[in-house]
């Protein structure tokens, strides 16, 4: 019973705002905070999608989101839970820039039209791709979701 209780308050919690110390990076639009309460929560960035490792942009970008929040205190602003369980959120810092507004204007990724319902992400991804910023130098980049589905299916 104890531990149904714990799952059920920490998948509460996960719908809460609250403010961390980043503590990993595992990629360009998933790091890792520490909260108050000592406990290491997964976020994933809302509304973006970042280049694979193993595509171009992939590292960059992880490095851009490393060089931006690592070591320091954000505020998480849950916007959903995905199916793996992690957080999906904005994440602010510095006085309130936004990390997910600041990777699209830098061109390093993707607006997740799927699951995006922020129209400023849609409207920096399109002011990227026109000053052909970061990823959007590449005359055919290939969208993460894509870079995905064929790597399952085997056809890269």
């Amino acid at each position: 019973m104890r531990i149904i209780l714990f799952f059920l308050a920490l998948s509460v919690a996960l719908l809460a705002d609250f403010t961390g110390k980043v503590i990993g990076i595992l990629d360009g639009d998933t790091i890792k905070v520490l909260t108050d309460s000592k406990e290491t929560i997964k976020i994933r960035l809302y509304g973006i999608d970042c280049p694979e490792s193993k595509q171009a942009f992939g590292t960059v970008a992880k490095k851009f989101t490393g060089d931006e929040v690592f070591g320091k205190e954000v505020t998480v602003k849950v916007m959903a839970k995905d199916r793996y369980g992690r957080a999906v959120a904005m994440i602010y810092h510095d006085g309130g820039k936004c990390l997910n507004y600041e990777i699209v204007q830098a061109g390093l990724g993707w607006c997740y039209h799927q699951y995006n319902k922020d129209p400023k992400i849609e409207e920096l991804e399109g002011k990227a791709r026109s000053l052909k910023v970061g990823l959007w130098k590449d005359p055919a980049p290939i969208a993460p979701w894509e870079f995905r589905k064929k790597k399952l299916t085997g056809n890269f």
